[in-house]
């Protein structure tokens, strides 16, 4: 009954913990990364963490179209022997 109660407990602080958010800053004493060099002006922290399009690209052509059985290959042999 007690470790029933121990591990209920346990389990709720942990779940707790799953809701908490807050802004994403760099820790004390440091400073965001270097500003790039083709960059006009620093990037903020959102705008690091969004991925861009060729880190996360868009699928937009369709490679089939319609599913048919092969047609015979008349080189598609079996091995010799």
């Amino acid at each position: 009954m007690r470790r029933t109660a121990i591990i209920a407990g346990v389990a709720i602080a942990l779940l707790g913990g799953c809701g908490k958010k807050s802004e994403l800053r760099p820790a004390a004493g440091q400073a965001l990364p270097v500003k790039p060099a083709t960059s006009p002006s620093q990037p903020s922290v959102t705008q690091l963490l969004t991925p861009g399009p060729q880190a996360k690209p868009v699928r937009d052509d369709e490679l089939v179209n319609k599913s048919r059985p092969l047609q015979p290959d008349r080189f598609d042999l079996p091995p010799p022997g």
